[in-house]
């Protein structure tokens, strides 16, 4: 009897522990699959055509410097992955929105943007660029110099001057030259302006002559201060010239105030041209932008380089004329939704990625030798 009442006891002794120990133990359970299998289902990245960053071959497969790092990462990472092609206006909504993964491109950092989702780091620096047609305008821009109020003036002083004189010797010569410089006051004075004209250019063709002492004195004097007035006049004429031809090109960013410029709606570029006060015209993509500029419907371009510069070698015709440097700096990174688990993890990747030897072939691969 005693016997089986300390079996008894141990039984209730070994349940209570038992019981003790089982949330232990279920705390120290396996992820159940369902769980497992969420956290590794594949990630929804969405991409919009930007070459060279972006690019569709004709079969439908994507490639570009963003593609091919993206896919170092993904694989890096061991994560799969599809993409979800989307017009650009559509890409940085969706990804605020939830709906997708990760945003990948050309997306510059901004300030506007980060306050929607978060940016990996940064994997390309570049900055925006000005395209403008090849003819620059040059031959309009003497024309407009020409019919510029500066060289209006001189023509309107010259004339001043040639009529003073002309009057002058007129008044000198009216009586005892009236051959040459007689008649009804306003045909004399026309004589008079005539001689003037053709004494200050040193042509002289020797139709009129003054003949009187004073009449004389004036010619004298008028010819050594012609040889004055003709340097004076090539001057003026060639710096009317000069500065009509600087103000029909442009050649920085300083010379957009004064133009009618060209860029993608939804872009770093148009933020620029809108706090700037530039007046500009929006367009859907960079193809249509630039077409624009070629067909004259703009004067210019602003977009980043590299990319200006890549579908500028597509255009017909010889394209557009990209001026020298950049400015604006703009840097490139991938979008991922606010407090996003594989922000760190990217992150890690990208700096691994693009300090290793093949991010420098990849880029040359796609822009040239010229780009770093």
């Amino acid at each position: 009897m005693s016997k089986a009442l300390g079996m008894f006891c141990l039984c209730l002794l070994l349940g209570g522990l038992g019981t003790l120990c089982m949330p232990a133990l279920a705390q120290n359970e396996p992820t159940p699959p369902a769980a497992s299998a969420a956290s590794a289902a594949p990630l929804r990245v969405a991409i919009s055509e930007v070459p060279p960053f972006v690019v569709q071959e004709p079969d439908g497969r994507w490639r570009g410097i963003s593609v091919d790092l993206w896919q170092g990462i993904a694989q890096a990472l061991g994560r799969d992955f599809t993409l979800v092609p989307m017009p650009f206006q559509d890409v940085l909504p969706s990804l605020e929105a939830g709906q997708v993964d990760v945003a990948i491109g050309a997306l510059s950092m901004t300030p506007e943007r980060e306050a929607r989702f978060d940016f990996t780091h940064p994997f390309y620096q570049t900055g925006l660029a000005i395209a403008v047609p090849h003819s620059g305008g040059s031959g309009w821009a003497v024309v407009a110099g020409l019919v510029s109020w500066q060289f209006a003036s001189v023509v309107l002083g010259l004339s001043a001057l040639l009529l003073a004189v002309g009057a002058m010797v007129w008044w000198l010569e009216r009586r005892r030259n009236a051959e040459q410089f007689g008649g009804s006051p306003l045909q004399g004075v026309g004589q008079g302006f005539w001689w003037a004209a053709v004494t200050m250019t040193t042509v002289g063709y020797g139709d009129k002559a003054p003949v009187t002492p004073a009449g004389r004195v004036v010619g004298l004097v008028w010819m050594f201060a012609g040889l004055i007035m003709v340097s004076g006049f090539t001057a003026a004429v060639t710096s009317a010239l000069t500065v009509g031809s600087l103000q029909g090109g442009i050649t920085g960013p300083q010379d957009l105030h004064r133009a009618h410029v060209a860029t993608v709606a939804g872009t770093a570029s148009e933020r620029y041209l809108s706090q700037e006060r530039i007046r500009s015209s929006l367009y859907p993509d960079v193809r249509s932008a630039m077409l624009a500029v070629q067909r004259g419907q703009a004067d210019a371009m602003v977009y980043d380089r590299p990319i200006l510069q890549f579908r500028n070698a597509e255009l017909d015709g010889g394209g557009l004329r990209l001026l020298p440097g950049t400015f604006e700096h703009q840097s490139y990174a991938f979008g991922v939704r606010t407090g996003s688990e594989l922000r760190e993890p990217v992150n890690r990747e990208i700096l691994r990625l693009i300090h290793a030897d093949d991010w420098r072939d990849l880029k040359r691969r796609y822009l040239g030798a010229e780009f770093p």
